[in-house]
C-alpha cells in the first residue's frame, strides 16, 4: 500500500517556491536569489555517462549509472509522497550509497536530513525529531529509531522491479528547501540550518569563479562526516563532472595512510582542517615532486607556522592552498583566500554571494581597519532554523543597507578589513568554540552535564592538555567524572566530549552574578612537578615502558598503569596521532592510528606493538 506523507509543519518564516524557474531567469523572485547559476540536478544531466562519478573502495559509479539509481530513488520516494519541501532524513555509513541517496533526493525535488549513523542513539533520535522529518532511510542495520516511518534503500527501488527510469528532476525554484544541517546550539540543543536549492547551486558557481574548483576531471575526496556541512561543498562537485572519492574512517584519522590514499587515488582536492592539515603536510613533502592537489582548509582558524607551512608549499609546486571560512548559515563557504605568501594569517575576500557587513553594537558600520561583528547578506543566507522562528529572528536580522524585505546573519565573528579587501579573522563574540574543525556551542555541553550527568553546575572551556593542544576541559560541582563522561558520550557527538573533568567546591562568580569563564583554567596541567620522568605503576616490559612514557609526555600525566585507557586520561584524535608518530620515530614501526582506538589501553596497545615488532623481526 502506498504511504501518503502527513501534512507538513510550517518551517521558519521563508517562502518555498516550487516553481521552476530556468537558469539565468530575469524575474525578480529570480534576481533576489541569486539563480544565475542552473540547479545543481539539471546540471548533472549534462555530464556524460560514461564519466566516473564515484569511487568508494572497489567500487565505482559512472555518471549514466549513478542518475539511474537516483531515479529509481527518487520514484521510491515520490511513491510514498515526497517532494518540494518534504525532509527525507539519510542514516546511511559513507559510501556510494548515501551519495545516491543524496542525488535521488534531490531529484525528487526533496530536502535530505543527513544523520550519521555513528552518532549516539539519543543525538540521531533527537536530530529526527526535532526536524518533523517525514521519512527516514537507512540500510537495514542497526537499532530502529522512533519517530517516522523509516525504509531501506532496497525497499525503496524494489517496487522498481530492475525497470529503468528516466532521469527528470522534479521541477523546483531556488528557494525549495534542499538540505538540512543540524548545528551545535547555545540553548543546549542543537538548531537545524535550512538551505535553498538556489544557494546551493550558487556555491558551487562560486567555488569555480574563485578558482577552487577549476578545470576537468577533477577527484575530488569526500573527507567531511555527511553531518556537517562541508561535505556539502563535496559533493556539490559532482554537478560539474568531477569524480567523488569517499575516504573511509581509518583513512581519514590517519595521515600516513591519508597521504598514500591521496597518491594511489591521485587526489586532485581534499577539503581538511588547520588541525589534520598540519601532519599531513609532514607527509607530502618529502614527495620530492609538485603534485596537481588543492587543499581547501578551513572550519577553525590557521595559525602563523601553517600559514607560512603552506604558503612555502604553495611556492614549491607541491600544492595549492586556500582558506575557506563560512558558518552553516551561509551555505558552507563565505570567503576565501588563497595561501601564496607568507604573512599575518587571513580568511580573504567575501564570495560574490554573499555582501560583508562590519558593524558595531548599534549596527553601525566601523571605520576602515576597525574591528567589528560580522554580518553577511545576500542570496547564500539559510532561510533559517527548522521550526524555530524565534531563533531564527534573534540570528537573522533586517538589513538596514538593502532593499526592503532583505536580511542579514549575525556571525558572532570579530574582524578586520585590510586595505586590499581581504578579511582577518579575530575571534569569537560569544560562547561558540572551534575543536578540530567542529563548531561547539559549549552551552550544549554543560545542558547535557546537568541534565543527564547529575552534575549541580558545569562549565566547559576550550583549553589546552598539558601536550599544548587545543581540548574540551570540563568543570563540575557535584558528579563523578567518570559517570559525567559517560553520560555526555551516550547523548553527544565524540567530539563535544571533554578531555578533562575538574571537580570544583564552588564557581567564581562577576561582579554582575554570572560565572567568570576567565578565572577557569584553560591548560591541563601534568600531575607531577615539570620535567620529572614519568612512573609506570606496574608496567614491564620493552613495549609498556615506551608506550607509558610517551602516554606520560603527550597527556602530561606523571604517572601511568597498564590498565589506564588513552581516552578516558583526555586522549583525542590528534593525541593519538602523536603518539603514532612517536611510536614510529623511536621503533621504526608504522603503527596505525587504528591500533590505538582498537586498543586503549595501555597493556592491550603494548602487547599489540609486540606482537608487530615481533612480525617485523621475523
Amino acid at each position: 500500500m502506498t504511504a501518503v506523507l502527513p501534512e507538513r509543519v510550517a518551517a521558519a518564516p521563508a517562502p518555498k517556491a516550487a516553481t521552476a524557474h530556468p537558469a539565468g531567469c530575469p524575474c525578480a523572485a529570480c534576481a533576489r536569489a541569486g539563480t544565475g547559476a542552473a540547479d545543481l540536478m539539471a546540471r548533472l544531466a549534462a555530464v556524460p555517462g560514461d564519466r566516473t562519478a564515484v569511487v568508494a573502495d572497489s567500487q565505482e559509479l559512472s555518471f549514466g549509472r549513478l542518475r539511474e539509481q537516483a531515479s529509481a530513488f527518487a520514484a521510491g520516494l515520490a511513491g510514498l509522497g515526497a517532494g518540494p519541501e518534504s525532509v527525507v532524513a539519510l542514516c546511511l555509513p559513507r559510501g556510494a550509497g548515501l551519495v545516491t541517496a543524496i542525488i535521488g533526493t534531490l531529484t525528487a525535488g526533496a530536502a535530505y536530513l543527513p544523520v550519521d549513523p555513528a552518532l549516539p542513539e539519543e543525538r540521531r533520535r533527537l536530530l529526527i525529531e526535532d526536524s518533523g522529518a517525514d521519512l527516514v532511510v537507512t540500510d537495514g542495520t542497526g537499532p530502529a529509531l522512533p519517530g517516522p516511518r523509516a525504509v531501506t534503500v532496497g525497499e525503496l527501488t524494489a517496487s522498481r522491479g530492475g525497470a529503468a527510469t528516466a532521469y527528470a528532476p522534479v521541477p523546483v525554484g531556488p528557494d525549495t528547501l534542499a538540505y538540512v544541517i543540524y548545528t551545535s546550539g547555545s540553548t543546549g540543543r542543537p538548531k537545524g540550518v535550512e538551505i535553498g536549492r538556489g544557494a546551493a547551486s550558487l556555491l558551487l558557481r562560486e567555488l569555480e569563479d574563485a578558482g577552487a574548483a577549476r578545470g576537468e576531471g577533477r577527484r575530488v575526496g569526500w573527507n567531511a562526516s555527511p553531518s556537517f556541512d562541508a561535505s556539502v561543498q563535496q559533493w556539490v562537485r559532482l554537478s560539474r563532472g568531477d569524480t567523488l572519492v569517499m575516504i573511509d574512517e581509518e583513512t581519514r584519522r590517519d595521515p600516513a595512510l591519508l597521504a598514500a590514499f591521496i597518491d594511489e587515488r591521485g587526489l586532485t582536492d581534499l577539503d581538511i582542517t588547520p588541525s589534520h592539515a598540519e601532519p599531513l603536510l609532514d607527509l607530502l613533502t618529502p614527495d620530492g615532486g609538485p603534485r596537481p592537489l588543492t587543499l581547501l582548509v578551513g572550519g577553525e582558524a590557521i595559525g602563523p607556522a601553517l600559514w607560512d607551512r603552506l604558503a612555502a608549499a604553495h611556492r614549491s609546486g607541491l600544492l595549492r592552498a586556500v582558506n575557506v571560512y563560512g558558518p552553516t548559515e551561509c551555505t558552507v563557504d563565505a570567503t576565501a583566500g588563497w595561501i601564496e605568501e607568507p604573512g599575518e594569517p587571513h580568511i580573504g575576500a567575501v564570495l560574490p554571494g554573499l555582501r560583508m557587513r562590519l558593524l558595531d553594537e548599534r549596527l553601525s558600520p566601523v571605520s576602515p581597519g576597525e574591528a567589528g561583528e560580522l554580518y553577511l547578506a545576500g542570496p547564500r543566507v539559510a532561510r533559517g532554523y527548522r521550526r524555530s522562528p524565534s531563533l531564527t529572528a534573534q540570528r537573522f536580522v533586517a538589513d538596514p543597507f538593502g532593499a526592503s524585505g532583505e536580511r542579514m546573519y549575525r556571525t558572532g565573528d570579530r574582524c578586520r578589513l585590510l586595505a586590499d579587501g581581504r578579511l582577518v579573522h579575530l575571534g569569537r563574540l560569544d560562547g561558540q568554540v572551534k575543536l578540530r574543525g567542529h563548531r561547539i556551542e559549549v552551552q550544549e555541553i554543560e545542558a547535557a552535564l546537568t541534565r543527564a550527568g547529575g552534575a549541580a553546575e558545569a562549565a566547559v572551556v576550550l583549553g589546552e592538555d598539558a601536550g599544548g593542544s587545543p581540548c574540551l576541559i570540563a568543570y563540575h560541582r557535584g558528579g563523578d567524572a567518570e559517570a559525567l563522561r559517560t553520560s555526555v558520550a551516550a547523548a553527544l557527538p565524540a567530539y563535544m566530549t571533554p578531555s578533562a573533568f575538574v571537580a570544583v567546591d564552588r564557581f567564581a562568580t562577576t561582579p554582575s552574578g554570572k560565572l567568570d569563564r576567565s578565572a577557569l583554567p584553560a591548560r591541563i596541567e601534568a600531575a607531577g612537578p615539570a620535567g620529572a620522568p614519568p612512573e609506570g605503576d606496574g608496567v614491564e616490559g620493552r613495549a609498556e615502558e615506551l608506550i607509558a612514557r610517551v602516554w606520560a609526555q603527550v597527556l602530561g600525566a606523571a604517572s601511568i598503569g597498564p590498565d589506564d585507557n588513552f581516552f578516558k586520561l583526555g586522549g583525542h584524535s590528534l593525541l593519538a596521532i602523536k603518539l603514532v608518530s612517536r611510536v614510529r620515530a623511536e621503533l621504526s614501526l608504522a603503527l596505525p592510528v587504528k591500533a590505538v582506538y582498537a586498543n586503549p589501553r595501555l597493556r592491550d596497545l603494548a602487547a599489540h606493538i609486540e606482537e608487530l615488532l615481533a612480525a617485523k623481526d621475523g
